[in-house]
């Protein structure tokens, strides 16, 4: 029977597809995410949704590479299974498998420098994450001042990347990670013009940013003052680690900073007065808001 020709070759397919069925098993083998042991709760770092996101991003990478090789080479053990039952050779059909092969190996490379190029970025973004999270910890001083800072806030639908409570004020802090521009003569160029509505780098610019900023930052105002039942001031803070930032053209509606020295302009922002009920009451809710990032799947920032 003719159909028999191309059926038994499926059984060189076998172990192709074992071992494709052990690679996606083990795709999510590594997992950095641990648990309290205290009281079986997620612990979170600073940056964790960015670390969350790279975990997913090495397991994509993983799964491209193991399967690539894979799924590639069954279209030639495919044909050399139909060259031994097969009465007669047909070069087209060879042809056929050797040109899809060629097409699966070119659609897995691209996916690999996909992986590698969003590895990338997030691997920038979370180190300009973790070095404004380092300059927040500045403010903490339990026993001197009354601040208190978390990471990872949920927003509506997103991520807010820090929130800072002073007592003069709450601050939504974002984070965004740009690479300088590199001159001809390899000088980088790091200043960054901040507008009224848009970031204007050396050869682009970006609405973006400020938009985000701006809309976490309503955000958290409103939903402070239906939870407390009253307005708090709130500001939002823009940071680009590493920039040069120049906002003469700017409005004061946000704060835009390069990082470095984030812990001394938060505490010289005088936004209102806060007093220790009200203090209090900000942080129990931001506690309770907080300790919801695990359980709905949450869409981090763009970076």
């Amino acid at each position: 029977m003719a159909w028999l020709e191309y059926l038994l070759p499926l059984i060189f397919l076998f172990p192709l597809a074992a071992a494709a069925v052990i690679v996606v098993a083990l795709r999510n083998l590594h997992d950095a995410r641990v648990r309290s042991p205290f009281d079986a709760q997620p612990l979170r770092e600073p940056g964790q949704a960015l670390r969350n996101r790279l975990d997913r991003a090495f397991a994509g990478l993983f799964l491209d590479g193991a399967l690539g090789p894979i799924v590639t080479l069954a279209p030639l053990v495919y044909g050399m299974g139909r060259m031994l039952f097969s009465h007669q050779q047909n070069w087209i059909e060879w042809a056929l498998y050797g040109a899809l092969c060629t097409l699966l190996a070119l659609v897995f490379c691209l996916l690999l420098i996909r992986d590698f190029q969003r590895i990338r970025r997030l691997k920038l973004g979370l180190a300009c994450e973790l070095a404004v999270s380092q300059e927040l910890e500045r403010l903490i001083r339990p026993e001197a001042h009354p601040y208190y800072v978390f990471h990872d806030v949920p927003g509506d639908g997103y991520t807010i990347d820090h929130v800072a409570v002073t007592p003069h004020g709450i601050f939504v802090v974002e984070t965004r990670a740009r690479t300088p521009v590199l001159t001809p003569g390899g000088r980088e160029v790091k200043v960054v013009t901040v507008e009224p509505e848009r970031l204007r780098f050396p050869g682009w610019s970006e609405r973006q940013p400020l938009a985000k900023t701006r809309q976490a930052t309503r955000w958290l105002k409103s939903w402070l003052e239906h939870q407390l039942g009253a307005a708090v001031p709130v500001k939002g803070v823009l940071a680009l680690p590493g920039w040069e930032i120049d906002t003469r053209q700017a409005l004061d509606d946000l704060l835009v900073v390069g990082g470095d020295d984030l812990a001394r302009r938060l505490a010289a922002t005088l936004l209102g007065e806060l007093d220790d009920a009200t203090h209090d009451a900000v942080i129990s809710a931001l506690r309770q808001r907080a300790s919801l990032l695990d359980l709905p799947p949450l869409q981090g920032p763009s970076i």
